[in-house]
């Protein structure tokens, strides 16, 4: 207990404020779980621009909302299990984050929450209540699997195994989630067609990279030696191979992909030069390359 009471008293542990205000600013963005509404904001953007039509700001405002709900909530759950049987759980930086500020970050959570079902349940087309209820249910079932007490999901499986399953099931439910209001936008503009510019490929690769984002993480912070840049030039290859055949802005959304995963591989390279903290943010960060298409 004593050591838990320190690691929550550090000043290590903190947003990094005492560093230059852009890392500062970047380690407080990553610690607030403000990265992965970001990253699903300017993905779903991304896709919508592929395809030609434009998302409405509470279409936007609701995806970002309920994503950091949900990495708030995974936090926090993540901080308690750690804090009371700390052999079993390694907790990270973000995790002492919002547990030390859980006072304002469950409430703001549960706020988001309730903005995000308001926003919902007044403007959802009807033609998107089924799928869009089937992915919740699918995330609600993952994260219940993963904190529930019971044996977890894969549990005769490898750890290996576990955890390259627990990357793609993620990385899928996180891009089909991207997905979604592109999908309702189309069908309210009676253009399947311009989805059709979106192939399947396009979706697998950013699929792909969510998990490839994940792996580099979970291999940076157990400081395994294992590389994670190979993959990723794989993965960059794919995608520009990919993108020679499609129509020119989804074969642009799979360069912008290919771009993410080159600079996963160079975080990979300076891996040892670079802090932990800052590491993992920049993980994140390197995500946002499809910004670049939506700039005019």
């Amino acid at each position: 207990m004593e050591k838990v009471a320190t690691l929550l008293n550090s000043p290590s542990r903190t947003t990094g404020l005492r560093l230059g205000v852009p890392a500062g600013l970047l380690h407080l963005w990553h610690l607030a779980s403000l990265d992965a509404p970001t990253v699903a904001v300017v993905w779903a953007w991304a896709f919508a621009w592929a395809v030609h039509v434009s998302l409405p700001g509470w279409m936007t405002a609701a995806l970002a909302l309920i994503v950091w709900t949900i990495y708030i909530g995974d936090r926090l759950l993540d901080a308690r299990a750690g804090l009371r049987t700390p052999p079993a759980h390694e907790l990270r930086e973000r995790h002492y984050f919002h547990w030390r500020h859980k006072k304002v970050l469950l409430p703001a959570a549960v706020l988001a929450a309730m903005a995000a079902a308001g926003l919902v349940i007044s403007r959802l087309p009807a033609r998107s209540i089924r799928p869009d209820s089937i992915v919740a249910a699918a995330t609600l079932l993952w994260l219940t699997s993963v904190h529930a007490q019971r044996r977890p999901m894969f549990a005769r499986a490898s750890a290996v195994v576990r955890e390259r399953m627990a990357e793609i099931i993620v990385g899928a439910l996180f891009v089909v989630g991207c997905a979604l209001p592109v999908c309702s936008q189309v069908g309210a503009a009676h253009s399947l067609a311009q989805f059709l510019k979106l192939p399947l490929a396009a979706i697998l690769v950013y699929m792909a990279l969510a998990a490839l984002n994940l792996h580099a993480i979970a291999v940076w912070e157990s400081q395994r030696a294992v590389r994670v840049r190979w993959p990723a030039v794989v993965l960059a290859l794919v995608a520009l191979l990919l993108a020679a055949f499609c129509a020119p802005r989804s074969g642009a959304l799979l360069a912008a992909a290919a771009g993410s995963a080159l600079l996963l591989g160079l975080l990979d390279c300076l891996r040892g030069r670079i802090s932990s903290l800052s590491l993992r943010a920049a993980a994140d960060l390197v995500l946002l390359m499809p910004v670049v298409l939506l700039i005019r």
